[in-house]
């Protein structure tokens, strides 16, 4: 259901949804209670981007809940990229479609919290990293060859100044995943763009001019990816990648 639909001329804004879609909470962490309850009539597909939640007031009345914890749940909810508070005549609260970056960032916030180790940052990108060559080969475009090799170029001027660090590296890999022009798999790179820079640096601590050699497995890969060799592709990704997993290895 999109917002202010245009019917035989006229700006009509959505109605709220029906009131039985909500019920009372009990007592305790009540905002909790509500965003959970939005969140679930989201996943059920029972509101939709676009809808607009009832007014603060009719929520309260619905919830059974103060108006202080009507907007509390509803800033959670804003900051989850859930809804959007907008002001003014036609303002109110209406449903979102969380971006790619906000759950992302969700992602991120997880992988920092945990006990990740280099080792097992590095394994999952050899799992995944690799799996991904085909789909990079059949679909990267002249614009993604194009910028891989930017970024190729400003490694090596960084090579050259000894200004080079792991985060040009980190943009290669995420680069070469947004080549399979899938969303799911550009979100999960850029959730992991946190441990694969700590996973990076860790084995740079073991080799201080990996940076070298990276760039060349960097070159070879671009180009087996423009002469769509994906044999070729898919044995520099795992040579490349298995450097990396043996200097962060456990011993």
């Amino acid at each position: 259901m999109s917002v202010d639909e245009k019917k035989g001329g006229a700006l009509v804004t959505p109605a709220p949804p029906s009131a039985d879609l909500f019920s009372p909470v009990s007592l305790g962490r009540v905002s909790q209670v509500i965003v959970d309850q939005v969140r679930l009539l989201i996943h059920d597909g029972r509101l939709t981007p676009g809808d607009r939640l009832p007014s603060e007031r009719e929520l309260c009345e619905r919830f059974g809940v103060s108006r202080v914890t009507v907007r509390e749940a509803l800033r959670v909810l804003e900051a989850g990229g859930l809804v959007e508070i907008r002001v003014g005549a036609r303002g109110g609260a209406f449903v979102t479609t969380p971006t790619s970056a906000r759950v992302g960032e969700g992602i991120a916030d997880l992988l920092k919290l945990s006990p990740l180790t280099a080792a097992e940052v590095t394994e999952a990108r050899m799992v995944f990293e690799i799996g991904i060559v085909p789909m990079v080969v059949e679909r990267a475009t002249d614009d993604d060859i194009a910028a891989l090799k930017d970024i190729l170029e400003r490694q090596r001027a960084a090579l050259k100044d000894r200004s080079y660090s792991m985060t040009l590296s980190a943009e290669f890999h995420a680069r070469v995943a947004a080549c399979t022009h899938n969303l799911a798999i550009e979100m999960l790179v850029q959730s992991f763009h946190g441990p694969l820079l700590m996973s990076l640096r860790e084995a740079q601590v073991v080799a201080p001019l990996m940076g070298h050699r990276g760039n060349t497995e960097h070159t070879d890969f671009v180009a087996a990816v423009a002469r769509r060799d994906v044999e070729a592709a898919t044995a520099i990704m795992r040579k490349h990648l298995q450097r990396t997993a043996d200097r962060v290895a456990k011993p």
